[in-house]
Formats: C-alpha cells, sequence, structure tokens
C-alpha cells in the first residue's frame, strides 16, 4: 500500500513537470511568432515611400487582328442629307458624303443636263444622296433653288438626270408685331420675314407714310403665305390680311385674286387699296429734299424750285414703274442724268432721275406695268449722293408726289363678291384671334 502511494505521488510529479515544460514551450513558440511579426512591421515601415528611380517601364504595343464580318450585304443602302459649304466642288462634297463612285462624279461633270450641279453649288443649298454598301451612287437630289430639284438616278442604262418642280405645301403664317423703334426691327422681334415688312409697306404706301408715322406702341397682325417641301421652309408667298394700328387708326386688308390669276388687296368690305400709282416707286426708304417750290439747290448754290421729291437709297437699289404707261424718254439729260420719262392715262407723267443704269431689255416706246423694275438708284447728273429723283406731273403741271391725291382701281367685281365675303370672314376672325392673344399676353 505504501509503494502504490509512491506510485501515485511520482505519478503526479511527473505530470506536473510535463504541463510545466509545456506551458513554457508554448510561452516561447508565442514568444517567437510575436517577434516575427514584429519583424515584418518594421520592414515595412522602413521601407522607402517612392519606387526607386532606377525602375525602367517600357509601352509594349501589338498588332491584332480581329475578324471581319463575312455577311456584308451589299445590296443594302444608306440615304445621307448634306449642304453645300463654301468653295465646294462636286468632287469635295462627294468625298466628305463617302461616295466612291469614279463613273458618277465623272458622268456629272461631263453631262450637259447636269451642268446645274457644277456651275450652281450654292453655299447652304441641300444635297440628299442614296449610295450602297460599296459608296456607289444610287440617286441625288440637288437643290436649285425655291421651287426646282435636279434629279440624277442609276438605272439599267446608266445615269438620268432631269429637273423636276418640288412639291410645296401651303401653310398659314399668323404673326403679330408691336413697333418700338421701326417697322424692320418689330419684324426681326416677331420672326416675320422683311419680304413680308415689305409686302405690308406696298399695300399701305397709300395711307401710312412708314418713315414719319411710325409712334412706339403701334401694332399689327399679318397672315401670310408660306411653302413648304419635307417640312423646310423653301419661299414665302403673299399677305393674305393684315391689320395695322397707327397713331389710333386701324387699317386692313384682304388678298384676293380673280379666276384669271390677278390679284389685288381690299378693304374687308371690298373696297379696292389698289393705286393706280405707287406712292413711292423705290423699296422702303427715306425721303431727304421734299417738294418745295423754293428750295436753295446743294450744288447750283442758288434758290431753284425742286419740282419733285428725293428719295435717298443705296446706290443700286432697284426702282419701280410708279404705274401702268409707256416710256417716252429714256436717256442722259441735263442735271437729272440718266432718266427714264414714263406716260400714264388721264395725262399723268412720271419721272425718274439720276440713275446709275437701266434695265437692259428697256426702250423708248415700251409698254410698262406698275411695279416692273425699270433701273437702279445712282447719282449721275446733279446729285450729292446716290438717291432717286422722283417727279410727278399731271397735265404738264408738277405736284408732290407725296401728298398728291392718287387715283383708286374699281371695286372688287360683283362676280366673285360672294367668294371674297367668305374670305374676308374667316380672315378678320383669325385677326381678332391674333388680337385677343396680344391682349391675353399682357395680362
Amino acid at each position: 500500500m505504501l509503494q502504490n502511494k509512491s506510485k501515485s505521488k511520482l505519478s503526479i510529479l511527473t505530470q506536473n513537470l510535463f504541463l510545466a515544460l509545456r506551458k513554457i514551450k508554448l510561452r516561447w513558440g508565442f514568444l517567437t511568432l510575436l517577434f516575427s511579426i514584429f519583424a515584418i512591421c518594421a520592414a515595412f515601415g522602413t521601407a522607402p515611400a517612392n519606387p526607386p528611380n532606377n525602375l525602367q517601364f517600357k509601352l509594349i504595343t501589338e498588332d491584332v487582328t480581329l475578324p471581319l464580318p463575312t455577311n456584308v450585304n451589299h445590296d443594302e443602302v444608306f440615304w445621307q442629307i448634306d449642304q453645300v459649304r463654301r468653295d465646294d466642288t462636286l468632287a469635295s462634297l462627294f468625298k466628305r458624303m463617302t461616295v466612291r463612285d469614279e463613273d458618277a462624279i465623272k458622268f456629272l461633270m461631263l453631262s450637259p443636263k447636269a451642268h446645274a450641279i457644277n456651275t450652281q453649288l450654292t453655299p447652304g443649298h441641300t444635297i440628299e444622296i442614296k449610295t450602297n454598301a460599296d459608296g456607289k451612287l444610287l440617286y441625288l437630289e440637288y437643290e436649285l433653288d425655291n421651287e426646282n430639284i435636279l434629279v440624277a438616278g442609276l438605272t439599267p442604262n446608266g445615269y438620268e438626270v432631269a429637273v423636276q418642280k418640288l412639291i410645296l405645301q401651303s401653310h398659314h403664317i399668323l404673326k403679330s408685331a408691336t413697333i418700338v423703334n421701326t417697322l424692320f426691327g418689330a419684324t426681326d422681334d416677331a420672326g416675320i420675314p422683311d419680304q413680308i415688312a415689305l409686302q405690308i409697306v406696298d399695300i399701305f404706301s397709300g395711307e401710312i407714310d412708314f418713315i414719319e408715322d411710325l409712334k412706339p406702341g403701334d401694332k399689327f397682325n399679318v397672315i401670310y403665305d408660306a411653302f413648304y417641301n419635307a417640312g423646310e421652309l423653301m419661299k414665302i408667298g403673299n399677305v393674305l390680311a393684315v391689320e395695322f394700328v397707327t397713331n389710333g387708326k386701324k387699317y386692313q386688308a384682304i388678298h384676293f385674286g380673280d379666276a384669271e390669276g390677278k390679284f389685288a388687296y381690299y378693304t374687308p368690305e371690298g373696297k379696292s387699296l389698289h393705286k393706280s400709282f405707287l406712292r413711292s416707286p423705290v423699296e422702303f426708304t427715306r425721303v431727304s429734299s421734299s417738294f418745295n417750290t423754293g428750295r436753295f439747290h446743294p450744288i447750283l448754290h442758288r434758290f431753284k424750285a425742286h419740282k419733285g421729291v428725293d428719295l435717298a437709297a443705296p446706290a443700286g437699289t432697284r426702282i419701280k414703274a410708279a404705274g401702268d404707261g409707256v416710256i417716252d424718254f429714256m436717256g442722259y439729260k441735263d442735271g437729272y442724268g440718266n432718266v427714264i420719262i414714263i406716260k400714264h392715262n388721264s395725262g399723268i407723267s412720271t419721272v425718274y432721275g439720276h440713275l446709275s443704269g437701266f434695265v437692259r431689255s428697256l426702250h423708248t416706246g415700251l409698254q410698262v406695268t406698275q411695279s416692273d423694275i425699270i433701273g437702279y438708284v445712282g447719282m449721275t447728273g446733279l446729285a450729292t449722293g446716290p438717291h432717286l429723283h422722283y417727279e410727278f406731273l399731271v397735265n404738264g403741271e408738277h405736284h408732290d408726289p407725296m401728298t398728291v391725291a392718287l387715283p383708286t382701281s374699281v371695286p372688287i367685281d360683283d362676280l366673285y363678291k360672294k367668294e371674297f365675303d367668305e374670305k374676308s370672314l374667316d380672315f378678320m376672325a383669325k385677326i381678332e384671334m391674333l388680337n385677343r392673344n396680344q391682349v391675353a399676353t399682357k395680362d
């Protein structure tokens, strides 16, 4: 028994010694691990922040061949639209539009029928083409002017070229404007074309002095024709209806044409506004010297009656025939310089002086119609600057062209009165709508 106790103690001592040695071993292993971690951190902590300068970088570029599609459809077509730029030629235009077709270029450059596309490449005009995947030209449209296009197409017999009329769609445009400074300033602000402003001046030239009468706050409403092709504005048409309010007075005009294609402007009641004579034969100008029987002549330096009006305008401005008549004289005459004299009915004559030149087709004895262009503003003869000297004579007696009573045309024919009344009511209803819109906008 005593022996057994001794064995038990020895066994317990042995186990305790083993545990102690195991603990010591674990502690040293743990310490060794800690030393290793500290060494790694120290190594990173002392590493330089920037890479060494002696490192070299090299860019390697390699060509990679991609597989091309094998299912290209050579019959596929492509449409392109472009505009002619300044200094464009047919060759440069085709190059920009990726037309790779020497036969087409050679044909269009040499064919007499396609002569226009070589001589009339106008900046801003549109060209539309159709090609296949190889760049071969299949079809071409080129805008020659506002009403015509040149068309070239590939047929089994080669290319065919023709000039075609554009199919234009008419739209009525309704606009309102208020005068701030000038008529053209008001139309610019309202997006109304200059052609329409000039028509308004012509329509009311007998009632409104567009130089002196207009005041800030005067307003007008206008309805006019605009012609489009595929949504693109191609040209501006005629004023169809207009209302102008100046100095508290209202002026209205309705456009109406008869079965023969002749048109004129009338009041909404059918009274003709067309005058047998234009108040001013020069488009929108200013009076630089009025009718005056005792004017001091700026060149002769003496008092001399000024039996007409001087209408200042830039040199080259077109001059119109004031009314229907026959050319009685055309040539150079004393202080008038280049001058035209037209004889009209009822003993009336009109004189146009200081012209820079005449329209080539004119000659003495030729019948002219109101608004025909007869010459151009200049300063030939005794003139201090470019202007038109305009005289109005009745039975040889001079009258002030700006104030003389102008004979009016006959009212609308009874045959067309019903049709006119219907159009007049429609247009005036639209004018009234524009008036209401202006009032609503102010409110």
